[in-house]
């Protein structure tokens, strides 16, 4: 797509036999940027399932900073994605998904509790990290009750970020209803611990099969296209 607020976004468009008509904007974690090889396979492998998927770098990964920046910067970048996004793609105008993996993920959930005018239609969260690890008392939930969006939560078994068992009261709290979907045996990045790929790739291959069905399900349910308002 080019560079928006001094960052660079990648479009993948999907072909013309399958597309849903749909983009989801896929955010990285904070430890590697949109090239890593999680974002690029979840990209390529969401394209042949038929959804737009946009990526991009968050300000310190573009610049190649180690540290990412503060909240308010990752939101501001973000939000100005939104906004590109919105400019050069026919399908984010119709049905708009925001998200992405751990920190991405997050600040995407912040960026739409701060804003119910965004025309985004629900939420695709990788690995929410609810709190650090070995940290439960620093909680990363309070905003959510405001993102008054459908939320798909996709979470490891053994997430030290949060367990589903963590998390889920917090998915259970949550109107319009959130989704959690639990992957048996998976870190943080959702990775099982033996050292299988088959397994592993089977298991990537599922978790995106459902990303994409809950996106059909909300565009089937959900209406016409429009900003929310409170």
């Amino acid at each position: 797509m080019g560079r928006s607020a001094g960052t660079t976004a990648l479009l993948y468009s999907s072909s013309a036999a399958n597309r849903v008509g749909a983009a989801l904007i896929l955010a990285h974690g904070a430890g590697a940027g949109q090239r890593s090889p999680f974002i690029v396979d979840f990209a390529d492998a969401l394209t042949e399932l038929g959804i737009d998927v946009i990526t991009f770098n968050f300000l310190y990964s573009e610049q190649r900073r180690r540290l990412p920046d503060r909240g308010p910067v990752l939101e501001e970048c973000y939000r100005a994605v939104i906004d590109a996004v919105c400019d050069e793609a026919d399908s984010a105008r119709r049905f708009l998904f925001g998200g992405g993996k751990s920190m991405g993920g997050r600040i995407a959930t912040q960026v739409a509790a701060a804003d119910r005018s965004l025309p985004i239609r629900g939420l695709v969260l990788l690995g929410y990290p609810l709190h650090p690890p070995g940290r439960p008392e620093q909680r990363r939930d309070a905003h959510l009750p405001a993102v008054g969006l459908p939320m798909l939560f996709v979470q490891g078994g053994r997430d030290a970020f949060g367990t589903p068992a963590e998390l889920g009261p917090v998915v259970a709290s949550l109107s319009p209803a959130a989704t959690l979907h639990v992957v048996e045996g998976g870190d943080h990045s959702l990775k099982l611990s033996r050292k299988d790929p088959a397994a592993q790739t089977a298991v990537y291959a599922g978790v995106q099969r459902i990303i994409v069905e809950w996106i059909r399900t909300i565009i089937a349910t959900g209406g016409e296209t429009l900003p929310r308002h409170d």
